[in-house]
């Protein structure tokens, strides 16, 4: 069975504490391991949640602040450490070049993986080679160059066991009319459309650092499970504006108005012992899911529509 789950490494902004390491985020998507804003401390937490270098496939970085990207220099020494045998895509602002070749050539090393540079320089599709899904990143509003990411699976379609029957279709042919659309059985063509039913493909969505803009709710629409900062609480929002951040109860508003299935809240400032009114002030304007991410908690993708 396939297996789609976010596992969270850290849910720290700026100051990790005692509870909280910096930023990571892996994104388990069947055959795939998307590792988002690795941070300081992102291979231990990996160790701890079972992650190994072998499972990264792609990395985002959504910006060049440390607590979201310091981690990657020990990430891709480690992926060469490891020989992880397939090529690894990277990508993080174009801005931010210089930054990105410091990190992956932070110390001596020696280089045994391909890693794949894929820079952004404006909204829209980024590649994703041998993907089943699409990629798209949308400029966020923070004080240094920032992009969200966005992931669709293509709306495909699913075999209702009950129309198989009816039809007395079993075995190897089920396969057949999988792979190729039809089948001749029984002295007539078998359409995948006559046994089958629309399924609609997931998406997922992972928005850091960054005020409210127009990139946030482009994003955020309509998507399976929405990944997005919080940092403040709404007393503080003074503060976000300043800094370039979101509250909670904004990312509440964010989430009801683009019709989010799971919100998953997290960068969480240090000032706050407890996350209560986070939840709160969220659930204030959002009546979907809520999930206050925890270090190294798995969180399943929502079932299918």
């Amino acid at each position: 069975m396939s297996q789609r789950e976010l596992v969270i490494l850290g849910t720290a902004s700026q100051v990790p504490t005692k509870q909280r390491n910096h930023n990571g985020y892996l994104l388990r998507w069947d055959g795939e391991g998307l590792l988002f804003d690795p941070g300081e401390g992102t291979q231990r937490q990996m160790i701890y949640s079972g992650v190994s270098a072998t499972d990264i496939t792609r990395i985002g970085i959504t910006h060049f602040h440390g607590d979201h990207s310091l981690g990657l220099a020990g990430v891709v020494q480690r992926i060469s450490l490891d020989r992880v045998p397939h090529a690894v895509d990277i990508y993080y602002p174009a801005s931010g070049e210089q930054y990105f070749q410091r990190l992956c050539n932070s110390t001596a090393y020696r280089h045994a993986a391909e890693l794949r540079p894929r820079p952004i320089r404006a909204n829209g599709e980024i590649p994703a080679p041998d993907a089943t899904f699409t990629l798209r990143a949308a400029h966020l509003s923070h004080p240094v160059d920032a992009y969200g990411y966005r992931l669709d699976e293509p709306d495909g379609r699913r075999i209702v066991p009950e129309r198989l029957r009816a039809l007395g279709l079993a075995g190897p042919v089920v396969g057949e009319l999988q792979r190729t659309g039809s089948v001749e059985f029984d002295g007539r063509t078998v359409t995948l459309h006559e046994v089958s039913e629309p399924r609609r493909g997931q998406s997922f969505a992972f928005i850091m650092d960054t005020r409210l803009c127009d990139g946030v709710y482009d994003l955020a629409e309509g998507v399976d499970m929405l990944v997005i900062e919080a940092t403040f609480t709404d007393a503080d929002a003074l503060l976000a504006e300043e800094y370039g951040h979101l509250t909670a109860g904004q990312a509440g508003k964010v989430a009801a108005s683009a019709g989010v299935r799971t919100l998953v809240l997290t960068h969480f400032s240090q000032r706050y012992r407890t996350l209560d009114d986070h939840l709160d002030q969220a659930r204030a304007h959002f009546d979907g899911d809520i999930v206050v991410a925890e270090d190294l908690a798995r969180i399943p993708m929502p079932p299918r529509r």
